[in-house]
């Protein structure tokens, strides 16, 4: 039995993006088109932290060691990750999808997994731990068809 039927949603995404995609025909020859698109402006950690990382004193006289600072740009990212589970969930709830197949890079699928409603969670019929958000469709509808038929 295939996982990518007709109307099945895939959503591919990454720490920034994330591009809701419906499956317009089977899973022998998959349509993706594209019903929504999310972008999260992320600009590296450089432009985001304030100051330098900090300094502390450790044990003798005049040693000091440096602080790690945040990691900013990465925080982002899981906040993303976050508000992508939310947005799933509404969709879910509003019933505009009935099965999910989610593609994402391992870090942010395992933070997808971690966040995702369980009403969400009983929908996906699959999983891909690939980044596939610069992708072309013709490529993405490949790789999935390919990963899933496995």
């Amino acid at each position: 039995m295939t996982k990518l039927k007709n109307g099945v949603w895939v959503v591919v995404a990454d720490g920034e993006k994330a591009l809701f995609l419906q499956n317009k025909t089977d899973g022998e020859n998959p349509h993706l088109t594209v019903v929504r698109k999310k972008e999260q402006d992320n600009p590296p950690d450089r432009e985001q932290s304030a100051n330098r990382p900090g300094r502390m004193h450790d044990g003798g006289p005049g040693h000091k060691s440096a602080l790690d600072d945040t990691d900013w740009h990465e925080l982002a990212k899981e906040r993303f990750a976050g508000d992508l589970a939310d947005l799933l969930y509404d969709h879910a709830h509003s019933g505009d999808y009935k099965e999910i197949v989610l593609v994402a890079a391992p870090n942010i699928l395992g933070e997808l997994r971690d966040q995702i409603h369980q009403e969400v969670s009983e929908k996906v019929v699959g999983e891909i731990p690939k980044t596939l958000t610069n992708h072309p469709l013709t490529e993405i509808e490949k790789i999935v068809k390919e990963d899933l038929a496995a």
